[in-house]
């Protein structure tokens, strides 16, 4: 099984379990390598409700040894973060990457100005939104993260559709320029199999944006974003399957944030 890079902790306030837990599920379930990638702290805290604060990385590296130290050899435990992509956040992302030796950073898009558009605390501001006007705001903002280059993998690409509003006509007008920002980037996508169990019942990205993506010669990885330990390489095989049938023959491992090819 490929490597499963995107899992959370207990500290971001909406996951549970423990970091053997885990271990535990990474080898029943055979992944290459396990990596812990919780919500990072964003300043000024309290930010939101589902993060880390900044006091508790040092706790959360404690985790990650935890996790070594009951895989045993068994299992490559990896070090990671999942990061926002929030307007001028590019000196903390680069003072977080200085704290740790991580081996890779996650970037994501949760929030569009001041709505993070995927809590379902908010999900009725969806009803009174203009659906375009979101879609064209999100995917530019995707397509400036990817440009910035500070993370190695960009996260959940089309998080956008998770209560399956989507506009009109054909997506790719939508997927098109973030794709040409992500290849420039030389950074690596994930196959996100948590919207299997969203209301779009689609994993991020859709077929056709990975597709496009495989066309573009962008790296990459799958991912459970598990929130539990059950959730681990969750719906793994059908995301292989996925992924072959978009072109893709291979993902990619992280170490020290440097990447190289596994077969699928």
């Amino acid at each position: 099984m490929p490597a499963d890079y995107h899992t959370h902790t207990p500290l971001c306030r909406h996951a549970s379990g423990d970091p053997e837990e885990y271990i535990d599920a990474a080898v029943a379930a055979g992944l290459s390598a396990f990596g812990l990638s919780d919500h990072a702290p964003v300043l000024p805290e309290p930010f939101d409700d589902w993060r880390m604060f900044e006091h508790q990385l040092p706790e959360y590296f404690q985790l990650i040894e935890r996790a070594r130290k009951h895989a045993a050899g068994r299992i490559d435990v990896r070090c990671g973060l999942e990061c926002d992509w929030l307007p001028g956040c590019e000196s903390w992302i680069a003072d977080l990457a200085a704290r740790h030796p991580w081996d890779y950073l996650i970037g994501s898009v949760h929030y569009l100005d001041d709505w993070d558009f995927d809590n379902p605390k908010w999900l009725g501001r969806w009803a009174e939104s203009d659906v375009e006007a979101l879609w064209t705001h999100y995917w530019q903002t995707y397509a400036a993260m990817a440009r910035s280059g500070l993370f190695d993998i960009m996260g959940h690409a089309d998080l956008i559709k998770k209560f399956a509003f989507r506009p009109a006509g054909d997506l790719r007008r939508f997927y098109e320029p973030a794709i040409a920002a992500i290849a420039d980037s030389g950074k690596a996508i994930e196959l996100n199999t948590a919207g299997w169990h969203k209301p779009c019942a689609e994993a991020y990205p859709a077929d056709a944006f990975l597709a496009l993506a495989c066309e573009a010669g962008i790296p990459l990885v799958i991912s459970s974003d598990a929130h539990a330990p059950t959730e681990v390489a969750r719906d793994f095989p059908k995301a292989i399957e996925l992924a072959k049938s978009c072109g893709y023959a291979e993902t990619v491992l992280f170490e020290q944030r440097t990447r190289r090819n596994e077969a699928l």
